[in-house]
């Protein structure tokens, strides 16, 4: 093998290690935006489990007012189911 073929030889495996490590320097890049949506999309998640939780809470609390309001009406006299104007 001639310094020529040599030459040519390490020239292509240091182009190939380059175009490696650029490779993998991108994956990483692709990586670490990732782990940052990742991140942002847990931290939403999160907030609207507690925001859900509430909202149940309060459904809860309406329901039960709406319930006594509706046992306190039929409590007394009779209603007419057909409002007075007819």
């Amino acid at each position: 093998m001639g310094a020529t073929q040599k030459n040519a030889g390490s020239e292509r495996v240091t182009e190939s290690l380059a175009a490696l490590s650029r490779r993998v320097e991108e994956l990483e890049t692709q990586m670490a935006f990732q782990d940052d949506i990742h991140e942002s999309l847990n931290a939403t998640v999160a907030k609207q489990d507690a925001e859900i939780l509430e909202l149940k809470r309060q459904f809860s609390i309406l329901s039960g007012r709406l319930k006594d309001i509706g046992d306190a009406s039929s409590g007394g006299e009779q209603q007419d189911e057909t409002p007075p104007h007819y």
